[in-house]
């Protein structure tokens, strides 16, 4: 694929510039030198670095966990499963985090739904009460 400039990167990859030049400034795409009076120019292998880091992203990790999946390569296939469960850990706790999140609303739901029309509003007064917090079953 010859004179495959930053624009015609982002094209193939589905990414902005921003974000090459984003990946560029965190160093997970190294970024080609510049010819004078020219353009840069990337490699095919830009195209499968970037690939890999929008799958990584769309299996939950961050930027700087995919940094540290590139450091590791193939080699630390158990380094590498050791994040992968530590990320399963993190996305069950979110989950719960998220279930008591919807149990909480629920409840203000159903308050509300208890109240009469003419009266405050239930969610409204539970968001705005001092003494009690629709999320303290979260501390």
């Amino acid at each position: 694929m010859p004179n495959l400039t930053i624009g015609k990167l982002a094209k193939q990859t589905e990414v902005t510039i921003e974000t090459i030049r984003h990946y560029q400034r965190i160093g997970l795409l190294t970024e080609p030198a510049k010819p004078e009076g020219g353009y840069r120019v990337y490699s095919t292998d830009a195209i499968a670095r970037i690939r890999f880091i929008k799958r990584a992203q769309q299996a939950g990790f961050t930027l700087k966990e995919i940094a540290t999946l590139l450091s590791l390569d193939g080699a630390h296939c158990a380094d590498v499963r050791q994040l992968a469960e530590q990320k399963c850990q993190q996305i069950d706790q979110q989950i719960r985090d998220l279930t008591a999140l919807r149990q909480v609303l629920e409840s203000l739901v159903n308050d509300c739904q208890q109240t009469a029309p003419a009266a405050h509003c239930a969610i409204l007064d539970a968001f705005s009460d001092d003494d009690a917090s629709p999320t303290s079953n979260f501390k």
